[in-house]
């Protein structure tokens, strides 16, 4: 199949729409079909790359690490024309998701959407940030799902409330699958020698882009409170970010920025390498669909503590493979840490065996046969309706028109949910 891929991130940004785009991508390929990717230029983006089409994009925007794309030139209607796709397929339902469902009209083909994000937890990058923003993001994404002909829901809890808030397209649940075979070996003694931690430290670890909508100073404090209680704690922290700058601070005022260590961003082999230096890995986000990360450190073989949040539940088994934790106090959290690190040897090979075999549940090829099945039914079904090669013009005409026609409508139905919800407390005020 030729499938093309429209999302705001990819590579070289880190994130977990990036990386899910930038795996599911080396699999298909790796499987025969062809993918094309169209994303933003970002800064530090490869000089050259493999059937990947980059839009100008504003950079860095409102101080974030998302990149804005700029209008779309006649470049890549020409491409796409040469490229012959059969599935269209976007990652976000604005900016490039606009664009996914306009070629996917023109051109008569299905239309597929990944959920990734829970977006209402997002518009603090944006100006104006209010109840009446997060509840139009919340109904665009809606929208937008049901002009799609298959939506991809990255968890069952997602897939959940995605039928929640009225979402009608057909929902099939297909996570972003992990490369065992990148994170079953690593060299953590030798990662752990390189940073300067002690070889029989216990040691919490975190990796993600470091932001506010991750709970990190929430995180941190909990992790800060259990260093404070086992003097061979250390914490290590994988990523970068604007809250970066918490984490230290919250370290530096409980004075244990010794054993707090940021490594930055790192890439393989070094990532796995990090990962086997970890003991455990910590982890306090209750905005995930799918907690990427999650999978990636028991593929490693670590156990992971966790709050109980969508895009979690489904991974985290508590007291099997790590701990899942309903209550979210910084006591609650030091507390499971401590009952992995005073485990015996046994205990802890349990853990990790466990670790491994969710893990495995989750690998990408797996996923990958879920994401395939889909494409190759709504493939089917598309051929089975094709017209007539000689009412193809007119038919791509009226089909564009309609896409602009349903974007309009998309987002009007958005902004005016979002502005009914914001004027209802004030109608209900008595005078």
């Amino acid at each position: 199949m030729n499938i093309v891929m429209l999302s705001n991130t990819f590579t070289p940004h880190v994130g977990g729409v990036a990386r899910s785009l930038e795996a599911f991508t080396a699999e298909y390929r790796r499987r025969g079909h062809r993918v094309m990717v169209v994303a933003p230029e970002f800064s530090h983006t490869p000089t050259e790359e493999t059937d990947v089409i980059r839009i100008p994009a504003v950079q860095n925007f409102n101080g974030s690490d998302f990149s804005v794309v700029l209008p779309i030139s006649g470049l890549l209607s020409r491409t796409l024309d040469q490229f012959q796709p059969e599935i269209v397929h976007a990652h976000h339902p604005y900016l490039l998701g606009m664009t996914a469902l306009r070629i996917a009209r023109y051109r008569e083909l299905p239309l597929v959407f990944t959920h990734h994000t829970l977006y209402e937890q997002y518009t603090h990058y944006v100006p104006g940030d209010s109840p009446t923003l997060r509840h139009f993001v919340v109904e665009l994404a809606t929208q937008y799902a049901n002009l799609c002909d298959q939506v991809f829901a990255p968890s069952e809890s997602i897939a959940s409330l995605l039928h929640e808030r009225g979402v009608i397209a057909p929902v099939a649940v297909v996570p972003t699958g992990v490369r065992m075979e990148r994170f079953a070996q690593g060299d953590g003694a030798g990662f752990r020698a390189a940073m300067g931690i002690p070889d029989d430290a216990f040691v919490v670890g975190h990796l993600g882009r470091l932001a506010p909508e991750k709970n990190l100073v929430f995180l941190a404090e909990a992790v800060a409170a259990f260093l404070e209680s086992d003097a061979a704690a250390h914490f290590l922290v994988v990523g970068k970010g604007p809250s970066e700058a918490d984490i230290r601070r919250i370290f530096e005022r409980r004075g244990l920025s010794s054993r707090l260590w940021l490594s930055g961003v790192l890439k393989h082999p070094r990532l796995a390498d990090a990962y086997h230096a970890m003991d455990a890995f910590a982890f306090a986000s209750k905005t995930e669909t799918q907690g990427m990360v999650l999978t990636e450190a028991m593929a490693a073989g670590v156990p992971v503590i966790a709050l109980d949040a969508s895009g979690v539940r489904e991974i985290v088994q508590d007291g099997c493979n790590g701990r899942l934790l309903g209550e979210e106090t910084r006591d609650a959290f030091r507390d499971a840490l401590r009952w992995i690190a005073r485990m015996e040897s046994a205990q802890r090979g349990a853990l990790t065996r466990a670790a491994l075999e969710t893990a495995d549940a989750f690998s990408l090829p797996r996923t990958a046969d879920k994401a395939l099945a889909c494409y190759e039914v709504l493939n089917s079904k598309t051929l089975l309706s094709a017209r007539a090669d000689g009412h193809e013009r007119w038919e791509n005409l009226l089909h564009l028109i309609k896409a602009e026609w349903d974007i309009v409508k998309s987002v009007t139905a958005a902004a005016g949910s979002a502005f009914e919800t914001a004027e209802a407390p004030r109608r209900s005020r008595p005078t």
